[in-house]
């Protein structure tokens, strides 16, 4: 499958020669630097709940951060673009592939060369690191090609998203830093409850692109339920997660992160609000605002389980 009929004036398409091969500025924009911050960021936050000395696996946080942004979460926008170009000619038309300024099938191309670079990445990290790597690398392909394109079903789609980046990130921090040991049930439990409130998260992304998805027959949760209905379950997603960690680390012994981790999701309530009044011109003000107040908890979430590893001889009670 080739490119789309491209998004150019006729005055431009008249007047500019073809491109054989896109700019290494717009193979950038393409692998979305701005989307990998969460996935390292869940990386990170199983670093820390790992309760292990940092410092002295300072390389293996260093390859965990650059496997999840750089690589896999950009092998993850690279094939979705490739895949969603018809869809973004409607919502998105100056994106890198339906503008023209990724040419031909460099879009494939380059999602599969990220794809194999991220697997071969993974095996310096070890079986666990690997194992992760491949099932995230799976979840984006599953996400966005078909005959599975689990994007064309919001409530799917999210969840493969929501885990990929948040829970198996964590997941995979955790268990490299304990030499491929299992992260045991705290860790396992937040980071499950931190996938669940992503897939609100995912929600909000899907705001922009209504208009595309119902003529290109994707059902995003805006489509389904319509705008508000997909603001009232986007804003369910993610507090009920974050009530239910504070429950936890009150249960943990935990109270002052419990309280943290509750007052971050209370100033996310005024947000909530406005957003459930105008969904469709308040969701990046939501995303831009309340998502790192959500992050926040969890890494506030991950510090007090570092500090109940170091209450315990064994961190494999964690």
């Amino acid at each position: 499958m080739d490119t789309p009929p491209l998004a150019h004036s006729p005055h431009t398409q008249a007047t500019a020669p073809p491109l054989n091969r896109p700019a290494l500025r717009t193979v950038a924009e393409f692998l979305k630097p701005i989307t990998w911050f969460p996935p390292m960021w869940a990386f990170a936050c199983g670093v820390v709940a790992s309760g292990q000395d940092i410092g002295a696996h300072w390389a293996l946080l260093l390859l965990g951060l650059v496997l999840t942004g750089p690589l896999v979460c950009a092998s993850s926008q690279a094939v979705n673009d490739w895949f969603d170009r018809h869809v973004d000619a409607i919502n998105e038309p100056n994106r890198p592939i339906p503008s023209g300024r990724m040419p031909g099938r460099w879009g494939l191309g380059i999602a599969i060369a990220w794809t194999a670079f991220s697997l071969l990445w993974a095996t310096l990290m070890g079986p666990w690191g690997f194992v992760a790597c491949a099932l995230a690398i799976a979840l984006s392909w599953a996400y966005s090609a078909p005959p599975v394109r689990l994007k064309n079903n919001g409530w799917w789609g999210n969840a493969a998203c929501a885990l990929s980046y948040e829970g198996l990130a964590w997941l995979t921090g955790t268990a490299v830093m304990l030499g491929g040991a299992w992260p045991g049930s705290h860790s396992v439990a937040l980071a499950m409850l931190y996938s669940v409130g992503a897939h609100g998260i995912m929600t909000l992304n899907d705001f922009k692109a209504i208009e595309g998805d119902r003529r290109m027959g994707v059902a995003s949760l805006p489509v389904q339920l319509g705008a508000h209905g997909a603001a009232r379950m986007a804003c369910v997603f993610m507090l009920v997660p974050q009530g239910v960690v504070a429950v936890l680390l009150l249960n943990w012994q935990l109270p002052w992160h419990a309280t943290a981790v509750l007052a971050l999701a209370v100033l996310q309530g005024p947000l909530m609000l406005k957003f459930l009044r105008q969904p469709i011109e308040r969701a990046l003000h939501v995303s831009a605002f309340g998502v790192p107040l959500f992050v926040s908890g969890m890494m506030v979430s991950a510090w007090g389980l570092r500090q109940l590893s170091g209450l315990h001889s064994s961190v494999g009670v964690l």
